[in-house]
C-alpha cells in the first residue's frame, strides 16, 4: 500500500492502510504538536524516527503488543524486588528526567529515537495532564521509570529504562496495578517483542485493537497529574 505524506491538518489515513511490509509504516511528515500527537493516538497511530531533520514516520503495526491491566507476569525474582528491593515508587514526580533516561543510548543500541523534539513534544502532553511518568526511586536517587499518554482507558506506553536491574520492571508492574484498580482496558505496548511477551504482553491483531479504539470512553480521561492508590501495591506477603 502507498504510505500517505501529510501535508496540512491534523488528520490520518484509516491505520488499516499501513504498510505491513515494512512494520506498518502509514504516513509520512507533519509535526508533533499535542492536536496532532492526540489525534494520532486516538486512531492507533503513534510516531517513530530517529531524526529532528527528518520527516515525522507513523505507524501502526499488525499485530499490536498489548498488556491487561493486572495480568503482567511477575516472577518469583520481581517478586522478591517488588517486596525486598528498597524501591518507592511515584507518578508524575519527575517527567522530564524519565524522558531523559529513556533516551539515554544503551549497550548494544546505536543512538535513540527519543529526539530531543520528541522529548518537547511529550512534555507538552504532560503539561495538558495527558502524559504521565512513573518513577523508581532507591535511596533518594531516580533507579529507573516509564512514560506514556493515556486517553479514556487505555495507556499508550512510550519508553521505560533502569539504572539498576529490574527497575522498569518495578515500574510496570506498579503502573498495571494501579490502572487495574482504575478500570483500564489496555497498556498498549506498540511493537510485539520477546521480553514484553515474557513479562505477559500479547498480540492483538491491528483491527482487532482499532474497534476497541473506536469505543473507548474518552470521559474516563483521567486529566492532570496522577497519584497512586495508598494501598496499591502488585504482590502481597502470600506472593510466591
Amino acid at each position: 500500500m502507498a504510505v500517505s505524506f501529510i501535508q496540512s491538518g491534523i488528520s490520518f489515513p484509516d491505520a488499516q492502510q499501513a504498510d505491513d511490509s515494512i512494520g506498518g509504516l502509514l504516513a509520512v511528515g507533519g509535526d508533533l504538536s499535542p492536536k496532532r500527537l492526540l489525534a494520532a493516538y486516538r486512531a492507533g497511530i503513534f510516531p517513530w524516527f530517529d531524526d529532528d531533520q527528518a520527516p515525522v514516520l507513523w505507524w501502526s503495526p499488525d499485530p499490536r503488543a498489548v498488556l491487561v491491566p493486572g495480568e503482567m507476569r511477575i516472577s518469583r525474582s520481581l517478586a522478591k524486588r517488588l517486596r525486598n528491593g528498597g524501591f518507592e515508587v511515584s507518578f508524575d514526580r519527575a517527567f522530564a528526567e524519565v524522558v531523559n533516561g529513556c533516551a539515554t543510548e544503551r549497550e548494544g543500541q546505536s543512538g535513540t529515537w527519543i529526539t530531543p523534539g520528541m522529548g518537547v513534544a511529550y512534555g507538552r502532553l504532560h503539561e495538558l495532564g495527558y502524559a504521565h511518568s512513573l518513577e523508581v526511586w532507591r535511596e533518594g536517587r531516580l533507579a529507573g521509570g516509564l512514560y506514556g499518554l493515556s486517553i479514556g482507558t487505555f495507556f499508550f506506553g512510550e519508553s521505560m529504562f533502569s539504572h539498576i536491574p529490574d527497575a522498569s520492571k518495578v515500574a510496570l508492574a506498579h503502573l498495571s496495578e494501579q490502572l487495574k484498580r482504575w478500570r483500564f482496558q489496555l497498556i498498549d505496548c506498540q511493537i510485539p517483542n520477546r521480553h514484553l511477551s515474557s513479562l505477559g504482553a500479547k498480540t492483538m491483531p491491528r483491527a482487532e485493537f482499532l474497534a476497541a479504539l473506536a469505543i473507548n470512553d474518552e470521559s474516563q480521561t483521567r486529566v492532570g497529574a496522577w497519584t497512586f492508590d495508598a494501598d496499591c501495591c502488585p504482590v502481597d506477603s502470600s506472593h510466591p
